[in-house]
């Protein structure tokens, strides 16, 4: 059986968001750490090398990745929110995947989420209870080249956590 890059359906830019939906979404931010959490309970360090498909990044390195993305998506919020920038800019995640960090114990960047989700997910439910002064905002990512609205990047988050945990249960379960 061929592995699959992606575990789950892959991100569907253009749909709509309805307001209880995205309520939903930062109920899935919140609680992403807590379902990391149970997956990573008991793991031995022999687990953190095992990968999903041959060529993919490890479960360590999938959760040092996590913790990098979460944090740079936190800052695009306020920047969504804040306006104070026009672009954001794309990193190379597989660059980021090689360096000395992502060999680290996975622990310092578990805890990294868990701090980054709970201010994440207060800030967007206070964004969310002025809806119409907040979703509306958007920034151009200079990488896919698309304006991205704070809906969005809400959507994509609540995807991308249980994106990479169904690849790490994947990667040890197989």
């Amino acid at each position: 059986m061929e592995k699959p890059i992606y575990v789950a359906d892959k991100f569907d830019w253009d749909r709509d968001i309805s307001i209880e939906e995205l309520l939903q979404n930062v109920i899935a931010i919140k609680e992403f750490p807590n379902q990391l959490a149970k997956v990573l309970t008991n793991i031995k360090e022999e687990d953190l090398t095992k990968t999903y498909r041959e060529g993919s990044w490890n479960v360590r390195q999938i959760i040092h990745h996590l913790a990098d993305s979460h944090m740079v998506a936190f800052t695009r919020t306020k920047h969504v929110v804040s306006q104070d920038v026009k672009e954001i800019h794309p990193y190379d995640e597989n660059l980021w995947a090689e360096q000395v960090d992502y060999n680290f114990h996975h622990e310092a960047s578990f805890m990294i989420l868990l701090g980054v989700h709970q201010r994440w997910s207060l800030f967007l439910l206070e964004c969310l209870k002025n809806p119409t002064e907040h979703l509306a905002k958007s920034v151009y990512h200079t990488g896919s080249k698309k304006h991205l609205s704070l809906s969005q990047l809400i959507a994509l988050y609540a995807w991308h956590g249980p994106h990479h945990l169904n690849q790490i249960i994947f990667a040890l379960n197989n």
